[in-house]
């Protein structure tokens, strides 16, 4: 759903206990899921169609080198988010994804637009349906997410969570990460095929 009018039935807040306990199967999980953000402007909720696991033991993930202040959250229990500020202009945000004290993380690449779609708009400033949450930079910056929201949990009450909705992929593409410099050859990233939403080069997305 990409308009305002005609969402579709409202999301369902996720429960801890329906994410995987596993960094990849948790990744491939989250495509077709919903983020929302009830802001005091209106709610906004995108359709996820792109993700990208960081497993314990992963070289390119934050977790790699042990638990610091920056990167605690991706050590917190599955369903907590962990967002990180990168090139000094763009927010990251991610979802833990293990038990407590392991320190992994799934990346939310790209959005569908579902609701707010016009408040989306006016946090990115472009009218462009298409590139308001694809990538992970426009997509913080579409959601109004950053590092107030590290560490909140999404499967709580609060204004940022994770829900279901009944638009589930009928398949799931795999693909290497975008963007790395160590593990480059690891096929941990998903994404829903045809999507337009979906980001990076169009070899990885077929």
């Amino acid at each position: 759903m990409t308009k305002d009018t005609d969402p579709g039935p409202p999301p369902r807040r996720l429960r801890r206990t329906e994410l995987p306990c596993d960094t990849v199967d948790l990744a491939r999980y989250l495509i077709g899921m919903a983020l929302v953000h009830d802001h005091p402007d209106g709610t906004m909720t995108g359709r996820i169609v792109e993700t990208e696991a960081y497993p314990v033991g992963d070289s390119s993930g934050h977790a790699f080198r042990g638990l610091t202040p920056r990167n605690q959250s991706l050590f917190l229990e599955r369903g907590h988010a962990y967002v990180y500020f990168i090139y000094g202009c763009h927010f990251c945000f991610n979802v833990a994804s293990e038990t407590e004290g392991a320190g992994a993380g799934v990346l939310l690449r790209a959005l569908e637009p579902r609701d707010g779609v016009e408040l989306m708009r006016q946090r990115r400033g472009t009218a462009r349906i298409l590139d308001l949450a694809r990538g992970p930079g426009r997509l913080a910056t579409a959601m109004d997410i950053d590092r107030r929201f590290d560490g909140v949990d999404l499967c709580g009450d609060g204004p940022l969570w994770l829900g279901a909705l009944d638009q589930r992929p009928t398949s799931i593409g795999t693909s290497v990460r975008i963007g790395l410099s160590r593990e480059r050859e690891r096929v941990r990233r998903f994404y829903e095929p045809g999507n337009p939403f979906v980001s990076g080069p169009k070899r990885l997305s077929t």
